[in-house]
């Protein structure tokens, strides 16, 4: 894929990040590292591999490159599996921190999930509001109103609010408090 230049008078590509992924192989984590490997174009800044061995996620993220991060045999050793996705990180907004290194999982009820994407969320900030609103909306209807609805509004939806004081924020506040 050629990256698009970003204005009308700039002919530079500009890439982002590079996504590898396998699938059903006994050296899954080894084929991502080298998929990275070979996009490590793409991004710089940071690189990252998490494998799934049929029960427990494994993760290895750094800054740096993947040469220098994935080249030791025991980091390829501590990730089993046979499905693995990787990702190297091309900045385009958050700080250069561990949490920000890509990809991401999670353990569920339902089970896990791991992810990484190539791009931004143009409407992050609506999507917390959303899901602040959703957990305020809960708390108010499981009981438990005044610690609830105190833990909601601590949460970070709830300082990204203070930080970012913008029309598709107080739009879905709005939205949010007449629901309630």
């Amino acid at each position: 894929m050629i990256g698009i230049p970003a204005s009308g008078d700039d002919d530079k590509l500009h890439e982002e990040c590079g996504v590898f992924g396998v699938f059903d192989h006994r050296e899954a984590a080894a084929l991502t590292v080298l998929g990275l490997h070979a996009l490590q174009h793409r991004g710089q800044e940071a690189a990252g591999v998490v494998t799934f061995d049929g029960r427990l996620f494994h993760s290895h993220r750094a800054h740096g490159l993947v040469g220098d991060n994935f080249s030791n045999e025991r980091v390829i050793a501590s990730l089993p599996g046979r499905i693995a996705i990787g990702h190297n990180r091309y900045a385009t907004t958050g700080g250069s921190v561990l949490r920000n290194i890509q990809p991401l999982f999670a353990d569920f009820a339902f089970g896990g999930l791991a992810l990484c994407h190539n791009g931004n969320l143009t409407n992050a900030l609506t999507l917390r509001l959303q899901m602040h609103c959703q957990r305020l909306a809960m708390a108010w209807q499981h009981g438990k109103r005044t610690a609830n609805v105190l833990r909601a509004l601590n949460s970070p939806a709830s300082a990204l609010l203070r930080q970012w004081n913008t029309a598709s924020a107080r739009q879905t506040l709005c939205k949010c408090s007449a629901t309630r």
